[in-house]
């Protein structure tokens, strides 16, 4: 082999190398979802020098796939409507658990919107699950501006980056149910110390000064714990007085 292409094999797989300890970083960097979906699909890009990378996360309620995150500009493919699991190339990677590539997604019947591919200029597709233990949550798309085979090492690289994204998107549901979690009980504690403040100042029973709290929410639009957390401060100020 020339010395010139072993630079260039060498250079593609350290970028390759440096590319998946970026997304591996990912798994405990803390990064809100929609950070993270979007560092996922610009390195993505970079690394497989594609004309457009997006991701796409199941929503098991209705069982279809959502564009979450792309690099794209294009407001078509941005806005392109949910695909169902099962129907078009994401779908059926989604179903199958499988990548699937598309030498020509111009003229693939299975895919579902070669009118933007056209208008875009998108050929080739490298489409591959994200799952967690065996559990798809979304797609991983790697389009083309002209016709590419993508090679083993390419889909392998790619595997790859969609299983570390996958684990770090977990972690930040699993972060972001286990914050809200926490804030609801917050909330809960509050408003129930708010309750039996009022219960004993306007002597009611706790169950009116509950509908009160909900009511005076309402009327305001505030919500009700901020109403509770404004009783227990005028309670605070009320023992301690006036400051000096």
């Amino acid at each position: 082999m020339p010395v010139k292409k072993k630079k260039e094999n060498y250079e593609v797989y350290i970028k390759q190398i440096e590319a998946l300890a970026k997304i591996a970083n990912l798994i405990s960097s803390g990064l809100y979802l929609e950070e993270l979906l979007r560092l996922v699909v610009n390195v993505t890009a970079e690394l497989m020098n594609s004309k457009i990378s997006s991701l796409m996360l199941l929503d098991p309620d209705k069982k279809e796939l959502v564009i979450r995150a792309t690099q794209s500009v294009s407001d078509a493919y941005n806005k392109k409507p949910p695909v169902k699991i099962g129907e078009g190339i994401a779908g059926l990677v989604a179903k199958e658990n499988k990548p699937i590539c598309i030498l020509n997604v111009k003229e693939e019947v299975r895919y579902l919107n070669r009118d933007i591919a056209k208008k875009e200029g998108l050929c080739s597709l490298a489409s591959v699950p994200l799952a967690v233990k065996g559990r798809v949550i979304g797609v991983l798309n790697c389009y083309t501006s002209k016709k590419h085979v993508f090679s083993k090492s390419e889909l392998a690289v790619l595997a790859a980056l969609a299983n570390q994204a996958a684990i770090a998107i977990e972690n930040a549901e699993l972060d972001l149910r286990a914050r809200s979690a926490e804030e609801a009980l917050t909330t809960r504690k509050v408003i129930e110390r708010a309750k039996e403040i009022l219960s004993q100042e306007a002597n009611i029973l706790p169950s009116e000064a509950f509908r009160l709290i909900q009511k005076q929410s309402m009327d305001s639009r505030k919500s009700m714990r901020e109403i509770a957390e404004a009783i227990i401060l005028a309670r605070d100020i009320k023992v301690k007085g006036p400051a000096k």
